[in-house]
């Protein structure tokens, strides 16, 4: 589907974005199985351990982010930023009525899978469509993010710099009656080998999109004077002009 980047077939070869696939998907059955198995009374250092398990079952080897593969928040939480070098999973108990935050950071053979979702919880059960959620706010931030994606399929081009697509994704948050709530003001960031290679969708960073293999888009949100914050991150790339989801 995607070819090598550096020859085909041979093991010492530059990894090809099938194999990030690979490992996204690890990320992406992990947050299906939470989805399952989240239910109120469930502590949340339970998911997390659940949901790291998970994906070592599934084939990660390990975790890149700060060796953390699930941050969980449940709550007010939701609207906390926090680096992974910072991060405790609190002691909260899920409730029956929650909202949740997954971010998951599998990793296999230095290839990173990197995959977020807000969950809401209703009369103890996950809410599977958006629309379906009967709480106005948290289905309405849900329904944002939901929208910021398709904007950014419909904004961004090869040519676009992170620093303009950070400008007009943060204009785009403000006018809808949001807020970013990253620790560090960025939407997201490429998909490097090592934490420290990252370039980041933020102001000065003047790289094309199109530089960069792959790039998360991941942005953070709430609304004015909410205590609830609401996540979707997935992992983007440009091939033959095109921007895809991986």
């Amino acid at each position: 589907m995607f070819g090598r980047e550096n020859g085909s077939g041979n093991p010492n070869s530059a990894p090809c974005k099938m194999d990030y696939s690979e490992v996204q998907k690890i990320a992406k059955q992990a947050l299906s199985y939470a989805r399952q198995i989240i239910e109120p009374g469930m502590p949340l250092p339970e998911l997390r351990k659940l949901c790291e398990n998970e994906m070592m079952r599934l084939g990660a080897d390990s975790f890149w982010y700060w060796n953390i593969g699930a941050l969980c928040f449940s709550g007010d939480e939701t609207a906390v930023s926090v680096s992974g070098k910072k991060y405790r999973t609190s002691d909260r108990v899920i409730a029956a009525d929650d909202i949740i935050t997954i971010d998951l950071s599998p990793q296999r053979k230095k290839i990173w899978g990197d995959y977020a979702r807000t969950v809401v919880l209703e009369k103890g059960r996950v809410v599977e469509k958006i629309e379906n959620i009967s709480n106005d706010e948290w289905r309405a931030g849900l329904l944002m993010e939901e929208c910021l994606h398709r904007e950014l399929e419909h904004f961004a081009t090869p040519a676009t710099t992170f620093e303009e697509l950070y400008d007009y994704m943060n204009c785009y948050i403000v006018q809808n009656g949001f807020i970013n709530l990253d620790f560090k003001g960025n939407l997201g960031h490429s998909i490097a080998k090592s934490k420290m290679g990252r370039i980041y969708i933020e102001s000065g960073n003047h790289t094309r999109l199109s530089q960069v293999s792959l790039f998360t888009f991941e942005p953070h949100i709430s609304m004015h004077g909410s205590k609830y914050g609401y996540k979707k991150e997935d992992i983007y790339y440009f091939q033959d002009g095109t921007l895809n989801r991986l």
